[in-house]
């Protein structure tokens, strides 16, 4: 059959070996020379920072990771203040501590990321700190930003243990 070929032999080697070029091009080369590039393009761009402390996402991790924590003491209805109020009174009342004083708003606590508001609270001293643990532990109600233990002099007959006050930071 090979004998009554039209062409010539060397044609047919010759044939087989571009095709079997393109072929092994196609699966083993190519990919190799992405893939070389690819590497090139990496090594340019670590060249061109030259800074191991670059990070291209921490500015975005460290921003969801501060709004997860501003979203805990986030408010978000007109009537914050004495819903508030009202749930860090029933909190008291579960540790048998009584709210005596909660002054009137001044806007001098108030900023534009978050309501400062003092508060006082009476009880014997061991009530007084487990509702510290358990307002500090709270979700959604705020932050103690100072705490102050005292017992008033001029009142002692009035109040029965020391007093508790409360610089308390909630978030907008």
């Amino acid at each position: 059959m090979w004998k009554y070929w039209p062409f010539r032999k060397d044609y047919l080697v010759y044939t087989g070996a571009v095709l079997l070029f393109f072929i092994s091009y196609q699966l083993a080369f190519s990919k190799t020379l992405d893939e070389w590039h690819f590497y090139r393009q990496l090594n340019q761009e670590l060249a061109a920072t030259n800074d191991l402390s670059y990070q291209p996402g921490y500015m975005e991790r460290k921003s969801r990771n501060l709004e997860r924590a501003l979203a805990l003491y986030r408010s978000d209805t007109a009537l914050f203040r004495s819903n508030t109020l009202s749930e860090i009174a029933i909190l008291a009342e579960k540790q048998h501590v009584r709210l005596t004083g909660v002054p009137a708003e001044q806007d001098i606590f108030h900023t534009d990321r978050a309501i400062l508001q003092k508060l006082r609270f009476a009880g014997d001293f061991f009530s007084l700190n487990r509702f510290l643990y358990a307002l500090e532990s709270a979700k959604g109600i705020g932050l103690p930003r100072s705490v102050v233990y005292r017992t008033d002099r001029k009142n002692v007959a009035s109040v029965s243990g020391p007093v508790l006050e409360i610089l308390l930071e909630i978030s907008k």
